[in-house]
């Protein structure tokens, strides 16, 4: 059994992923910005279990968790990277300090965790870093564009950890769920202050109160864990991990629109080469 730190577990994946990984055997360090949120999940798993307070924009409480995590259980041998929440704007209408914190909880928090785990990681020659990402980081729609880009920024930067981290027997993997019945676009969705009236018809259909979604999306928080877990345990976690059938279609789909973008004016591309025929002019 391993022992596991995830973050951001009070509500919908998050807690569900504790909740699996903790079914399954594993230790399990279940962490909140309110730890009390989580303290039930501790309660109920004593000798597996511990909850904290962590909010990952605080370097201070990073350490905290990993040291905790040493102390009650040996170590991190999976991080999960699930904190964060949701902000929908206009590329015009959104606000640069909503914008900063938004980069600061899902990429520098992310980041920060990392570094916190790979010393011991990289000193036992193994370990799990799992980012939850989003299928926006593949395709954005209007009022997203700040979401999508900070999954986008995690998932190059996951590339490059996976990469840099197999020689050391650690592995890397992005999750891109769907849309699963939490408070994602509930209790967790956030919005610029500013309302552009020119963007009514784009984004403005998606911001809160106007966006209907909310309850009816179609992936099951416990089957999307399951999947999460057996990846972990599989001992062969792809780069990329998609949960829901949505997932699957949206990014399928971007996939196929990209190779028709570059198979469209391939060989236009490959005549800026110093030496080339000039094909396309």
């Amino acid at each position: 059994m391993s022992t596991w730190l995830i973050t951001g577990c009070s509500t919908g994946l998050g807690r569900a992923f504790a909740e699996e990984a903790l079914a399954r055997g594993h230790d399990v360090v279940v962490t909140a910005r309110d730890a009390s949120t989580v303290q039930g999940i501790a309660d109920a798993h004593p000798d597996h279990a511990v909850a904290t307070a962590l909010d990952v924009t605080d370097a201070d409480q990073v350490t905290a968790a990993v040291a905790l995590a040493a102390e009650q259980f040996g170590g991190v041998d999976v991080l999960v990277n699930n904190a964060g929440y949701g902000y929908r704007a206009a590329v015009e209408e959104g606000d640069d300090a909503d914008v900063a914190r938004l980069f600061d909880t899902h990429f520098h928090g992310s980041v920060r965790t990392i570094k916190a785990v790979l010393p011991g990681m990289r000193a036992r020659r193994s370990g799990t870093i799992v980012n939850l990402s989003s299928i926006g980081a593949r395709r954005t729609g209007p009022g997203s564009g700040y979401y999508g880009a900070v999954k986008a920024a995690i998932e190059q930067m996951t590339m490059a950890l996976r990469t840099e981290l197999a020689p050391l027997g650690v592995t890397a993997t992005v999750v891109e769920p769907g849309s699963f019945r939490t408070d994602f676009s509930g209790r967790s969705l956030t919005e610029s202050a500013t309302v552009i009236d020119d963007y009514a018809e784009t984004a403005g259909k998606r911001r809160i109160g106007v966006d209907s979604s909310h309850g009816t999306q179609p992936g099951d928080p416990t089957a999307g864990a399951r999947l999460l877990v057996d990846a972990v345990e599989s001992g062969e976690a792809p780069y990329l991990l998609l949960l829901g059938s949505d997932a699957v279609d949206v990014v399928t789909g971007a996939l196929d629109d990209l190779r028709s973008d570059i198979d469209a004016w391939a060989d236009r591309s490959r005549a800026t080469d110093f030496g080339a025929s000039g094909v396309g002019r």
